[in-house]
């Protein structure tokens, strides 16, 4: 049996697996994340627009007409682009390229504060008073600990 259901912008009865009312043309449903990805087949450059199109229910050619409108207003077209490609993840659940950057950029600052983070708190570098951070400050790593009262 066809389940139904209401469209909640004009009450019209409707099947229960539509995306948009065919009476008053709302888009019914929610935003799907799993569909937010670049890796579709009608993917041509690097899949921003087929995955706004997908994400949002519209034709393709309008969101790459719309990219090249926007084009011709400051340049938004292609930095708009760009930003999208580093926010939209390739595949669905995968990360997107931003959050790979981030994880790198962590990666590398770790690298380097890992170690200046064992010198200021004292574990066993040589000048270290090992009373923590106060003590073995990289700032001012000659300074004796102030006395405790």
């Amino acid at each position: 049996m066809d389940e139904r259901r209401r469209c909640p912008y004009c009450a019209e009865t409707i099947r229960a697996e539509a995306t948009l009312c065919r009476y008053c043309r709302s888009r019914l449903g929610d935003f799907d994340p799993e569909r937010w990805h670049r890796d579709h087949p009608e993917r041509r450059v690097a899949g921003v627009t087929a995955a706004l199109a997908h994400a949002l229910a519209l034709p393709m050619g309008a969101v790459r007409l719309a990219f090249i409108v926007l084009t011709f207003f400051h340049l938004l077209g292609p930095s708009l682009y760009a930003a999208l490609w580093l926010l939209i993840p390739f595949s669905p659940g995968g990360e997107a390229p931003f959050g790979r950057l981030l994880a790198r950029l962590r990666g590398i600052v770790g690298a380097f504060v890992g170690p200046m983070h064992v010198q200021a708190t004292g574990g066993g570098s040589p000048g270290g008073h090992g009373e923590g951070p106060v003590g073995g400050s990289p700032l001012a790593p000659d300074v004796p600990p102030r006395p405790r009262t």
